[in-house]
């Protein structure tokens, strides 16, 4: 009987992400960034801004999603 194990290099042909999923992070990581920049240079305190950031990364996710569809 031939038993084979899989090891760490048996999915290395399969990336991790697609690249439309690693573009739609990408982006919305900067727009959460640049909201929560932005929160900060208006006054908010670093929760507040940091509420924001995360609130407009979550927002740009599901917009940047609807936006660049799948093939």
């Amino acid at each position: 009987m031939s038993r084979t194990t899989s090891g760490p290099d048996d999915h290395s042909s399969q990336p991790l992400l697609t690249q439309r999923t690693a573009l739609i992070l990408l982006l919305a990581v900067l727009a959460g960034l640049g909201a929560g920049a932005l929160g900060l240079w208006a006054g908010r305190h670093i929760a507040e801004a940091l509420l924001l950031g995360l609130g407009a990364a979550a927002g740009a996710a599901a917009f940047f999603n609807w936006l660049i569809g799948p093939r």
